[in-house]
């Protein structure tokens, strides 16, 4: 295809909204890109540990807004007029508003932060958006309790948080988990929690969800975790992590219209193989009689032949709390002498080191576990946005491909591998590109998945430590009329800008 003059580029450039949030229905300008070929082209390091977890753009001030807690409580605003050269340009100190940011979103020269309390973990947080240009209150609003993931929709009619719920450390303290709704018309807000949907716990746990043994209710185990919004922002879908699930909210009239359980992946197949020692001083992929909760982090979305699709990042979590916990290593739990017969299994350098969920397993009810389940799919799933049906797991290429590169971790073989921690869908031309970023791998993988039963690899690339959030910057957006990656790092607190070639 023809490269669009530099004055039509402009032109839509000027008309382009400041929308950096899942914005896959933009029309995208035609720029004839290669989204195998991304390459780092600027950097920038705003502190230490927890000092670049989430990013988001706006076009409007060609600027980052970065969440910085390394010892601050701080957004911390980033010029990338020239990407190859970012600059910190201010901050927005958020001590006075009594909360700590989790998740920032950006539409039309809004900028919105979700506030976890500081006074109360357990109680409910804030929205609190500011104007990009001079960083002005311009509202701020109450929603559910631990507010971590923030996002706009498409259309920038609504401001979507989902609201995690933690217990505090002796359980005394267990708020709901909830989605909040707020409406920007108004800042109107909607909060649903889950308890219209108690009475399917059972058959929900059949297929694979999870509801802790400790919890004092179903609506208080529940933990909503992301949210990605459909193109025509009627849709959502929010990662329910440490229950293995994915919600579906109905925005047009407020209410979760179904939780689809997630299930089980079955580690015993060569496809499958996984590394589960950090001990046995080798990297080995091999099958084990083990099965993984996927519990995903992160979702993003994409459609295929009118057919809407989401993207897991397949992470895995436990509750680990002083009352309650649920993992344990493999060589401390009983095993059920028929379903595990060899003795051998328990040693460090088989299976003895790796962490399980501790209730569940134990079948049929006898006190020792029938089958073993880990956490997290060590993979990123597509599922249909429909019926929430497993489309396609990538198996284990995150791990081995990381591995290929000299990357993966094998300290974190016991746990959950490469741990993947992010994705995001992007329109580049007539293709889907998906992004996928590995919290232990210190890496970014680039898949085509424009055919969602059957994604091509195109890329590994190096990131910062422990990279947090993935951005995609359309070209129609991009203060270089390219299309741009930006990779926020928890681990060195560096913000890294990568751009594709030209084909």
């Amino acid at each position: 295809m023809k490269k669009l003059s530099i004055s039509l580029l402009a032109a839509l450039l000027i008309l382009a909204s400041c929308n950096n949030d899942e914005n896959n229905g933009e029309p995208e300008v035609t720029v004839n890109e290669n989204p195998g070929t991304f390459k780092e082209i600027g950097s920038i390091t705003i502190g230490g540990e927890a000092a670049a977890e989430i990013s988001a753009y706006c076009e409007k001030t060609k600027r980052l807004f970065t969440v910085n807690n390394s010892g601050v409580n701080q957004i911390d605003v980033i010029d990338i007029t020239d990407p190859t050269k970012p600059a910190k340009i201010g901050k927005i100190d958020l001590a006075s508003y009594e909360g700590a940011a989790n998740s920032v979103s950006v539409f039309d020269g809004k900028l919105a932060v979700a506030l976890e309390s500081t006074t109360n973990k357990q109680g409910n947080g804030k929205v609190v958006v500011f104007n990009t240009s001079d960083y002005s209150l311009i509202k701020q609003v109450t929603v559910g309790a631990l507010p971590d993931m923030i996002t706009f929709s498409p259309d920038g009619k609504y401001i979507m948080t989902a609201n995690e719920g933690e217990p505090n450390t002796d359980y005394s303290q267990d708020p709901n988990g909830t989605i909040s709704i707020i409406e920007t018309s108004t800042y109107a807000v909607t909060t649903l929690d889950f308890s219209s949907f108690a009475s399917q716990a059972a058959t929900l746990a059949k297929d694979g969800f999870r509801i802790s043994k400790f919890a004092k209710s179903f609506a208080q185990d529940i933990e909503p975790e992301y949210i990605t919004i459909s193109d025509d922002s009627k849709t959502a879908w929010v990662t329910l992590q440490e229950n293995n699930g994915v919600a579906k909210v109905d925005l047009t009239s407020k209410t979760i219209t179904a939780i689809y359980p997630l299930g089980l992946k079955d580690f015993n197949t060569a496809d499958n193989a996984i590394d589960v020692s950090d001990l046995d001083d080798k990297i080995a992929f091999n099958p084990w009689k083990v099965k993984g909760l996927y519990m995903p982090d992160a979702i993003s979305h994409f459609s295929a032949n009118n057919v809407p699709y989401f993207v897991t990042a397949n992470e895995g979590d436990a509750r680990e709390y002083n009352a309650y916990t649920d993992i344990k290593r493999m060589k401390s739990v009983k095993l059920d002498a028929t379903a595990f017969p060899d003795a051998n299994l328990k040693l460090d350098a088989n299976l003895g080191r790796l962490n399980l969920v501790t209730d569940m397993g134990d079948t049929d009810g006898d006190g020792d576990l029938d089958e073993l389940v880990s956490f997290g799919a060590r993979s990123f799933s597509i599922w249909n946005g429909n019926t929430g049906k497993i489309v396609y797991d990538s198996k284990n290429d995150l791990d081995k491909k990381s591995n290929e590169l000299g990357l993966y971790d094998d300290k974190r073989s016991d746990d959950k591998g490469s741990e993947p921690e992010a994705v995001y869908v992007a329109k580049m031309g007539s293709q889907n590109i998906l992004f996928v970023g590995l919290e232990r791998s210190d890496a970014f993988l680039t898949y085509d998945v424009t055919n969602p039963t059957s994604p091509q690899f195109l890329q590994i690339v190096k990131t910062g430590d422990a990279p947090e959030g993935l951005l995609f910057i359309p070209a129609s957006k991009s203060p270089t009329k390219r299309s741009l990656l930006v990779v926020s790092s928890e681990g060195d607190g560096t913000v890294k800008i990568y751009q594709p070639d030209l084909k």
